[in-house]
């Protein structure tokens, strides 16, 4: 049996960890004076005086001084941190960090939980994780105040219904489970067992399903279901400056999750930074400074990433392997954007990992962003990319619905890479329009538009499907630098080499694009666009040129 690896860094582990964190915090308001302490089993103590309690509310926000933070970038903070915030929660106040402050935030196993909208300002925070006692208890968990319940009486759904019959308090963030059926079985270095077949949704009151982002699976039995009320209101963080000193653990597939978790629909995050420092030869990797999960709504504006240093370790089949390391990471989501975002790093330096991992989401935005990657790795439903940047990692997807890619640039060897390890496929279509695609980076190198690997002898656990249409307008392809015996760009990278007449039989059929539509395709080497070093494969594909 192949061994099961939880596949990079999935489905929020932080959040059971992060759970307890509110749990673990105890309020007083006695005549005592304001207080922090630390009782049995980690359990924080935390008393505000009543005349230090109506000089806050006069203020209109909390600070971390008033928890005795000394903000002087060695005094570790993390419980003057995680105090402001807990009072903050209970008296429906704002929280504003100290204007150039330095808070120093130890590995103790604390976490931070944000309610209410947060101002960092222009204040720094340094975060060690040389020694961290908990490596998944993120530093901030923005958290929901509504309580998931499970909805009875729905004991199947199907692909693209449109309605539940059931009725709901408000709309709901519906998540759904078959444990009986495994989906994603990944192939190669990274090989498991496959997930359950998971699912997110919206409803609401009537049981409507928002059909922006429908049902992708036939449910023909339910072994987990809950709904999470959708927070109306809009909660804020602004601002901040953070760092992550490094971890220099074994190099191991033992994800940090050391950063601001959001567990809340209808957040906006806006003008943060964040660096790393620290990095040395090895390292575990990272699951993502943002991350987003089992939420719906989440905006990410004018904010700094910084992609990690890549490490090696052992994979699943006994071979070497790069461990996928992130800044940002988005699992069971809806409605997540990026608008006018960047990394530290050189977006075309393969020294550094891809900044973005997503799984389980739908309606994922980049909007004016300059990242090394976008990636789907167990799937998105629809996808949009405009007026962006992606470096060496470019953009690697697998799911459904539609992919629009507009505006945009891409260094890549493919414009756009179809994960071999999930099954290459998309089930919908793609849509290609004003680019630039500098195949590596102006290396010289073949050039693919559409990229892939699909050998039809793996059960992914699913049927794997190539986008029925895809639509190219107005691409321009920079291939001048390219090698002696380079032909010229195709459309279809050679899936698999080996199907070269009726011969090959697939275990499992992949199904091939039927439609390209090609309109003002411009070639920098002045070779011509061909449909793929695998004509036989792709035969039955119309090309058509408007």
């Amino acid at each position: 049996m192949k061994k099961t690896i939880i596949s990079l860094y999935l489905l929020a582990i932080c959040a059971c960890a992060a759970q307890g964190q509110a749990d673990k915090i105890q309020i007083s308001f006695k005549e005592d004076m304001t207080m922090v302490s630390e009782g049995e089993n980690g359990l924080l103590l935390v008393n505000v005086s009543p005349e230090d309690l109506n000089k806050i509310k006069a203020r209109g926000h909390v600070s971390y001084s008033d928890f005795g933070a000394k903000g002087d970038g060695k005094t570790d903070d993390i419980d003057a941190v995680a105090a402001a915030h807990a009072v903050a929660n209970d008296q429906g106040l704002k929280v504003k960090a100290g204007d150039g402050e330095t808070y120093y935030l130890s590995g103790k196993n604390r976490t931070a939980v944000i309610r209410t909208d947060t101002d960092f300002g222009t204040a720094s925070f340094v975060i060690d994780d040389r020694e961290v006692m908990n490596r998944n208890a993120n530093i901030f968990i923005v958290s929901s105040g509504m309580k998931a319940f499970r909805p009875e009486g729905i004991t199947s759904l199907r692909r693209n219904q449109v309605k539940i019959d059931a009725t709901f308090p408000s709309t709901c963030l519906i998540t759904v489970t078959n444990s009986n059926v495994k989906r994603y079985i990944r192939f190669g270095p990274n090989q498991n067992n496959g997930s359950s077949q998971t699912d997110i949704f919206i409803v609401d009151r009537d049981g409507n399903i928002d059909m922006n982002a429908p049902i992708v699976w036939d449910f023909d039995k339910i072994t987990d279901i809950s709904a999470l009320p959708v927070d109306e209101t809009k909660l804020t963080i602004t601002g901040g400056r953070f760092t992550t000193i490094a971890n220099n653990a074994e190099s191991k597939y033992n994800y940090y999750s050391r950063g601001i978790a959001i567990r809340r629909s209808n957040v906006t995050v806006n003008g943060l930074e964040h660096r790393v420092t620290g990095e040395g030869d090895h390292g575990a990797p990272y699951g993502g400074f943002i991350n987003v999960g089992d939420c719906a709504y989440v905006t990410v504006r004018n904010t700094l990433f910084t992609g990690h240093k890549v490490y090696q370790t052992t994979g699943s089949a006994g071979v070497t392997v790069s461990m996928g390391t992130y800044d940002i990471s988005v699992n069971r989501a809806l409605n997540v954007s990026f608008v006018n975002c960047s990394q530290t790093n050189d977006i075309n330096d393969s020294g550094y990992w891809g900044i973005l991992g997503s799984n389980y989401s739908k309606n994922l935005l980049y909007d004016n962003c300059t990242f090394s990657r976008f990636d789907a790795h167990m799937g998105v439903a629809n996808a949009t990319i405009r007026n962006s940047r992606l470096g060496h990692q470019g953009i690697n997807a697998i799911g459904s619905g539609t992919f629009l890619v507009e505006n945009s640039t891409i260094y890549s060897r493919n414009l756009i890479n179809l994960r071999s390890d999930y099954g290459s496929t998309w089930q919908g279509e793609f849509i290609i329009r004003n680019c630039v695609f500098a195949p590596s980076g102006g290396k010289p190198s073949g050039a693919s538009i559409i990229g892939g690997s699909y050998s039809g002898q793996h059960d992914f656990g699913y049927t794997c499907h190539m986008p029925e249409r895809i639509t190219i307008e107005n691409l321009q392809i920079n291939d001048s630098a390219h090698r002696d015996d380079y032909k010229g760009p195709v459309i279809f990278a050679n899936f698999n080499p080996k199907m070269t007449d009726e011969s090959y039989v697939e275990k499992y059929p992949y199904v091939i694009t039927k439609q390209v539509t090609l309109r003002n395709v411009t070639i920098g080497s002045g070779k011509p666009l061909r449909v793929s070093d695998n004509p036989f494969m792709f035969r039955k594909v119309k090309v058509s040129f408007d």
